[in-house]
């Protein structure tokens, strides 16, 4: 439909790949919607056209800082300010409605249906579930609205100098009213919540939507090992986000991100392996009972890991290399 659009905001070239596997998972799953993502002066040229061979639209807007160093030392992420940008996205009036997603998000099957909700339907924040988690948010693009979330913000300010809790207060009726607003949680799993109701996920793991990788580590920003197809580092850490996940992103970015970096000059040439499919869901997908054709999609080979992800115990990842648990 095209008065409707998926949004995202790259606020560097850093954020733009998160943003490009965004992109690329919607596609992936067939969205019907247009894909825009709102930029800032600081993402490259290069980086900018790489985004135009993805997203429908590629609109450049002002960066706007909350200025709350307070409150954002409070959380640790004073880098967090700059995410009011994303207040720009109720001015895209082209739109009669949109589904803004955060550029650390990743979906795992179609999430057209977000389309029927009203504004502002969100997700609870795993952290405190009275409030809404804004990384993934229905809401109707007005002008009307944008310049009242900008005089709020310089009135009341945000009670966590970011955009989350500006946006939890302006909508403050979210966790009292409209239950419809309430989107589930498989909306918006935040991948290191899975260690903290393990029992609930083994349950509902399956069913998740969306990916949201908080916290100030991204996907990008781990190093792969193109010898073992895997992430580097200790995955038996709680802080880190979940592995099955976290290969998730990285079977995109290599499948689907890295030859338009490649023929862009941004990525030279491509490491040896690095092509191929991340070690941990290449095994799963190729040697489980669930999926055994080698020309099977890639989401399809998702949809295996997850089923196995359901029934598995999760606590050993050494033993997730296989499938004869």
């Amino acid at each position: 439909m095209a008065d409707q659009s998926f949004v995202t905001l790259a606020t560097n070239d850093s954020y733009v790949k998160g943003a490009l596997v965004l992109g690329s998972s919607l596609q992936q799953y067939r969205t019907t919607r247009k894909l825009t993502a709102l930029i800032t002066p600081q993402v490259s040229d290069l980086m900018r056209r790489v985004l135009e061979k993805v997203f429908d639209e590629v609109i450049l807007v002002n960066v706007l800082d909350s200025g709350d160093s307070a409150h954002l030392a409070l959380m640790k992420r004073p880098e967090l300010g700059v995410t009011l940008t994303k207040l720009h996205c109720w001015e895209l009036t082209q739109f009669t409605k949109c589904v803004f997603m955060d550029a650390d998000t990743m979906v795992l099957s179609n999430i057209d249906e977000l389309f029927e909700r009203e504004e502002l339907s969100a997700a609870p924040d795993p952290g405190w579930p009275d409030c809404f988690n804004s990384g993934v948010f229905v809401y109707r693009p007005s002008i009307e609205t944008y310049n009242q979330l900008l005089q709020f913000a310089t009135e009341k300010g945000s009670f966590d100098g970011a955009d989350q809790g500006l946006l939890n207060t302006f909508f403050s009726s979210w966790a009292t009213t409209d239950m419809s607003k309430h989107l589930p949680f498989i909306y918006n799993l935040s991948s290191t919540s899975v260690y903290s109701y393990l029992p609930a996920f083994k349950a509902f793991g399956a069913s998740t939507k969306v990916v949201h990788f908080l916290g100030s580590t991204k996907p990008w920003n781990y190093t792969y090992d193109s010898r073992t197809k895997s992430i580097k580092g200790n995955m038996d850490d709680p802080k880190i986000v979940h592995p099955e996940f976290l290969n998730m992103w990285w079977d995109t970015y290599i499948a689907d991100v890295l030859p338009l970096l490649e023929q862009h000059g941004i990525v030279k040439e491509t490491t040896p392996g690095v092509n191929m499919l991340s070690g941990l869901v290449y095994t799963l997908a190729f040697s489980c009972g669930f999926c055994r054709e080698e020309s099977c999609t890639i989401p399809a080979r998702w949809q295996c890991l997850l089923l196995r992800m359901r029934t598995s115990t999760l606590l050993s990842h050494s033993s997730m290399a296989c499938c004869s648990l």
